[in-house]
């Protein structure tokens, strides 16, 4: 009995394709790459899908809109930075203040590996923020707030090994120095130089009450 071979369908990819978590994956790391070199308000998802050869109707069955996508971009990339800077402000193995360090001059060797054309996307998302959906702010005020915490906590624990004055508002100079940092950022990707980042942790260092 000979039996019949389907013919394979024309049009759109049959659903459990589109179920493949891989297609989902490689959308956010398309979206991530992407994102950290043009920002959110001027990226076409046209552009994001074709470079991860994935058809529209297949994001739209992973992403409600493009805002969900952002908002989801947003999120990974805050828990990929977050173990970024654990793995540095956490190491026990060096003092408090050389952790700082070593988290510059391991984010200042990214930049350069990819030829200065990677920003922070949080900061990149942060400079266009009137242009962006009303709640990314608190997204990535929430972001920051964060990563400041780690900083802080850094900052506290260089207080306990007498490497600053034990007066200091560590909660207060965390802030500053995210603030610092997204500028020294956006100055090495124009000069495409690790000097800005390195300029900024000297006089962050200095800077700190003795």
């Amino acid at each position: 009995m000979k039996i019949p071979i389907a013919k394979p369908r024309r049009g759109r990819p049959p659903k459990v394709a589109r179920n493949n978590p891989d297609t989902r994956a490689e959308l956010i790391r398309v979206g991530l790459e992407h994102l950290t070199e043009f920002g959110f308000a001027s990226s076409g998802i046209e552009t994001i899908l074709k470079k991860a050869g994935v058809p529209k109707g297949s994001f739209y069955h992973y992403f409600a809109s493009k805002e969900a996508y952002g908002e989801t971009l947003i999120a990974q990339y805050d828990s990929y930075f977050s173990r970024k800077l654990d793995v540095h402000l956490l190491n026990k193995q060096h003092t408090p203040l050389a952790r700082l360090d070593h988290f510059v001059d391991d984010a200042a060797n990214g930049m350069a590996r990819h030829g200065y054309k990677r920003g922070c996307l949080v900061g990149n998302l942060g400079q266009e923020i009137d242009a962006l959906p009303v709640n990314f702010r608190g997204q990535l005020t929430n972001v920051f707030a964060n990563w400041q915490d780690k900083v802080a906590n850094c900052l506290e624990d260089a207080k306990a090994h007498n490497e600053m004055s034990c007066t200091a508002d560590c909660g207060a100079l965390a802030e500053y120095f995210w603030i610092s940092w997204e500028g020294a950022v956006s100055r090495a990707k124009l000069v495409q130089s690790d000097k800005p980042l390195k300029l900024f942790l000297q006089y962050f260092l200095q800077a700190l009450p003795k």
